[in-house]
């Protein structure tokens, strides 16, 4: 592969090598960039870097984000990170982020898993940190971003993570709004659940019956029973700091199920009117879904 096929790399994509010490979090951040549209590659062997992006240059727009994490359980194989990465960086803009933490905090983690460390051989644990923070010592000093995570637990570090990558205008959170029919079964993968059937249901008007929430003359309806406004003004206010505190915590998917007996016209009409208000949140990015409508 020669050098100018790296520049066919697209200006607009981002590659990061994550790296660092063995227990400061490196699975953490690869899931949380995940959760923010990277493409992730774990345990990589640096040889590996020139064909991806290779890739990478192929895919142009279709990987627009792309972080590798390299470490010590390469082996030898590591020794030659420092002079791929800098040979890569002639065509393409390479981050690496470099994730620290002290002894204290690295000795606790590994006793937590009771995992030896990659390379204590037949040393302590000790000896294996102390190892491996030589070894990674030149790769430390070459870093864009170094982050201690001695003080995160993982959801302050995914919260970091969030914070330092996330791209300008993305949504803190991802909703679901499902309506779906109580006589079918629970949604398996509601954080929460309102219950419609409190309201009148359209099933027993005849010229309704065909028809479903998504038809105007269905929500005006449902709208027009006592308490229906009323919940939908309280449920989404109440709603409000739940999203806040998701965003808060790092948790980027959400699924709230809106259920009423068969999934058809209650459950439907106030699904699309709840995400129609949640869309106005800051940090929330709302989608519809109607999980039973179509079903006899």
């Amino acid at each position: 592969m020669t050098e100018d096929s790296y520049e066919q790399t697209e200006p607009d994509q981002e590659v990061l090598i994550v790296t660092g010490m063995s227990g400061a979090g490196r699975s953490t951040v690869g899931n949380a960039l995940e959760d923010l549209g990277w493409y992730v590659v774990d345990n990589l062997p640096p040889q590996m870097l020139r064909p991806l992006m290779e890739l990478a240059g192929r895919a142009g727009t279709n990987l627009p984000k792309i972080a590798a994490i390299v470490d010590v359980r390469g082996g030898s194989l590591f020794s030659d990170l420092q002079e791929t990465i800098d040979s890569l960086r002639v065509g393409i803009p390479v981050r690496i982020l470099f994730l620290e933490a002290t002894d204290a905090a690295l000795v606790r983690r590994f006793e937590q898993v009771r995992r030896p460390h990659p390379l204590q051989g037949d040393g302590t644990l000790l000896d294996g940190i102390t190892a491996e923070r030589q070894r990674m010592l030149p790769m430390r000093e070459s870093s864009d971003i170094i982050i201690d995570t001695s003080d995160f637990n993982i959801h302050q570090l995914a919260t970091a993570i969030s914070e330092t990558f996330a791209s300008a205008g993305a949504p803190g959170v991802q909703v679901t709004v499902l309506s779906f029919g109580f006589k079918y079964g629970l949604p398996a993968d509601a954080d929460l659940v309102a219950d419609m059937r409190f309201l009148p249901n359209p099933f027993w008007v005849p010229e309704l019956r065909p028809l479903s929430g998504l038809d105007p003359v269905v929500s005006e309806y449902v709208f027009a029973q006592e308490g229906a406004e009323e919940f939908l003004r309280g449920y989404a206010l109440a709603l409000a700091p739940v999203l806040a505190g998701y965003q808060r915590e790092n948790k980027r998917h959400a699924t709230i199920a809106i259920g009423c007996t068969g999934g058809k016209h209650r459950s439907v009409a106030v699904a699309e009117r709840l995400a129609r208000i949640l869309r106005d949140q800051p940090g929330v990015a709302v989608r519809v879904k109607h999980r039973d409508l179509g079903r006899e």
